[in-house]
């Protein structure tokens, strides 16, 4: 007994340690292995022999879509989890026409897929319908022809109506690095172009508005754009007339890459209405603003209501609510392209009310601080060509101003300013730095700034006891001022001197009084804001009384 349960124990061991050398699981592995070796093999015949059929059923659905050629030059199957396609090369002749068969001899793919990919069942394949619920594009380029040359987009054929459509339905596309261009046939014009980072589009159908949500690199100035909203349905017969609406943000936007601009612009808003006519409502702050020919950077704040024509770019602001620094601007006008011009003209109507002078010279003058300060009000045309050369050199403004309490900033020429006005009323005795009263002035007039000069046709200028009429201009970058004009003071030669001079000029005095003023004499103010030179202006022939500082 003992040595039968040695020997029942001994055998134990053997057999628990070879249990995976057991004839049913050896035949079981390779009877696993065999199956999956079959059906890798199935799938990969049923995917080679898929591969032809889903490429024939890709280029038919698009070329009936558009009934344009198509060339796809390579396309995979995969059965991964479903059905599962890749493909490089995708190219579309005609998209939105031209419908002239002179035109499509040698004319390029308006529509170029680098690659793309998508994932449906493997019962879809064998549907009339293929659904695919994501396609995934890289590297498309979108060449839309030029009005005059495009047919429908998405063509409707009146014999298939009311029946099913054969061939891909796409739920959801996902596009990155796509570029759409929209040609022109006007000599020297600039297509449109658009460069987007990724753009993704959901609820894709042909009779429906389908969502988007897109980011892009914006051109000019420079930033970055995200737009979500609704697109379509696409219309046929008149483009212009498919329906949009959104939002946007408008980021990181590099002013500088506008040449005579600088400063980093943000902006946001929504829109709505057709590709023809979109209303857009929006806000854009720029807290360093600035023109190069000053380079001050001033806040910058902005409120809009504009209509843009997406087809052309055109744009029209109804109106711009702009403050600047502390000063409220509002303008009306458009932006838009020019025939055989690159670029965009701006015509623009400026209403200021109770504006900062100091405000606005900041902003267009190198010299700071300002040379004045004090209240304007004024209205001015802005027109700025489209054209080589920075802004400043190609903007023209032309316009009338009225200038309430103002200050010259250059205390030298303030307190010449000063002591003329307490001569001017009689009160010379006061006419110094110690007893002067600060003089506050006003202003009425028109100008025109062009070639970065301000040139001033007519101003009249008031201060306490004294009127004044002056012409000349003034370099923005305060280089040089060259203004002539005339003073007309209240008291006479005489009065303006005082003490025992009176008497030395009082003989003068008939002379100098002319159109009831008591004294009215020529001068001139030249020389650089830091540098002013005011003076008196008598011709040289007048009894040796010349160019008095």
């Amino acid at each position: 007994m003992n040595a039968s349960h040695e020997s029942t124990s001994s055998a134990e061991p053997i057999t628990r340690r070879r249990w995976w050398r057991s004839p049913w699981l050896v035949g079981g592995s390779a009877a696993i292995l065999t199956v999956l070796l079959a059906v890798g093999l199935t799938l990969a015949w049923y995917a080679h022999r898929a591969e032809p059929m889903l490429r024939a059923r890709v280029i038919k659905t698009l070329s009936e879509r558009f009934h344009s050629p198509v060339e796809l030059d390579e396309l995979h199957v995969t059965f991964l989890s479903g059905l599962g396609v890749e493909g490089s090369g995708l190219r579309i002749l005609y998209i939105a026409g031209p419908t002239k068969p002179d035109a499509r001899a040698g004319a390029p793919p308006m529509l170029t897929i680098r690659s793309f990919q998508f994932r449906s069942g493997l019962r879809e394949l064998f549907e009339p319908t293929l659904r695919v619920l994501t396609v995934e594009v890289q590297g498309a380029e979108l060449h839309i022809p030029p009005k005059e040359d495009r047919g429908p987009i998405l063509r409707d054929d009146p014999t298939r109506r009311g029946q099913p459509r054969e061939g891909i339905l796409v739920d959801k596309i996902v596009l990155s690095d796509l570029k759409i261009v929209i040609e022109t046939r006007k000599p020297g014009k600039v297509p449109l172009e658009f460069d987007i980072g990724n753009l993704t589009l959901t609820n894709v159908g042909l009779k429906q508005p389908l969502t988007y949500d897109a980011t892009l690199r914006n051109p000019k100035p420079v930033g970055d754009v995200r737009a979500v909203g609704h697109f379509g349905p696409w219309q046929d017969d008149n483009p212009r007339d498919t329906p949009l609406d959104g939002s946007y943000i408008f980021s990181h936007a590099d002013l500088s890459t506008i040449k005579g601009i600088g400063g980093m612009l943000s902006s946001n808003g929504k829109f709505a209405g057709t590709l023809g006519e979109i209303t857009i409502d929006g806000v854009s702050d720029t807290p360093d603003f600035r023109l190069t020919i000053s380079n001050h950077a001033v806040p910058l704040h902005t409120s809009f209501h504009a209509i843009v024509d997406a087809t052309s770019g055109d744009t029209y602001l109804q109106p711009v609510n702009a403050r600047l620094l502390h000063s409220d601007i509002l303008a009306t006008g458009s932006v838009t392209r020019q025939k055989g011009v690159p670029g965009h003209d701006v015509e623009l109507d400026i209403v200021m009310n109770h504006a900062h002078v100091e405000d606005l010279l900041t902003l267009a003058v190198r010299t700071y601080p300002p040379v004045l300060r004090g209240y304007v009000a004024e209205r001015a045309h802005l027109s700025i060509p489209p054209g080589p050369g920075s802004v400043t050199r190609r903007m023209h403004l032309q316009g009338s101003y009225d200038v309430e309490q103002g200050s010259f900033s250059n205390a030298k020429l303030q307190q010449q300013i000063d002591e003329l006005s307490q001569r001017a009323q009689g009160w010379p005795e006061r006419a110094n730095a110690q007893q002067a009263v600060p003089a506050s002035s006003t202003m009425k007039g028109s100008f025109t700034l062009a070639d970065e000069h301000v040139s001033v046709p007519e101003m009249h200028y008031e201060i306490p006891g004294a009127k004044v009429q002056v012409e000349g201009q003034y370099g923005l970058d305060g280089a040089a001022m060259d203004f002539h004009g005339t003073v007309r003071t209240q008291a006479t030669a005489s009065q303006m001197v005082g003490g025992w001079k009176s008497l030395l000029v009082m003989p003068f005095d008939g002379l100098l009084k002319r159109n009831g003023a008591g004294v009215e004499v020529p001068f001139k103010l030249g020389g650089t804001q830091k540098d002013p030179k005011l003076a008196l202006d008598f011709p040289h022939n007048a009894g040796g009384l010349h160019v008095v500082r």
